[in-house]
């Protein structure tokens, strides 16, 4: 089975895509192992660049992200995973997606609305 090439590229980025919207929920990057974690537990697994880790999404909320479909690019250094997302949002902030920000006359503002509270979550 071909996979992406971990050898030319050790760090691949990984779109997360809601199933049924299709929206994107967040944007994260693989190593081999937590690809072949993915793949193996139907879940998906980072690799964290801030705690330099192998990484479950949704450890820490339980907003976890159940596998429906992988596919990766002709150049074989991107990954593209539908997914069920469980839980409130995919995002830490307490938003859906990742992306809540847009830009619109030279300034960003957010446009979508919160669904969790990060302080309750993260217990911070």
């Amino acid at each position: 089975m071909k996979t992406p090439d971990f050898q030319k590229h050790p760090l691949i980025p990984a779109i997360i895509q809601d199933s049924q919207t299709l929206k994107v929920l967040m944007l994260g990057y693989m190593n081999q192992e937590a690809f072949e974690e993915t793949v193996n537990n139907k879940i998906v697994h980072f690799f964290s660049r801030s705690k330099n880790r192998l990484w479950k999404k949704g450890e820490s909320s339980g907003h976890i992200q159940e596998v429906k479909k992988i596919f990766f690019d002709c150049d074989e250094d991107t990954i593209l995973i539908q997914v069920n997302q469980i839980g409130d949002a995919a995002c830490h902030e307490g938003y859906v997606s990742c992306f809540f920000r847009e830009l619109d006359n030279d300034q960003f503002s957010i446009v979508e609305k919160k669904v969790f509270n990060p302080d309750t979550v993260y217990k911070k």
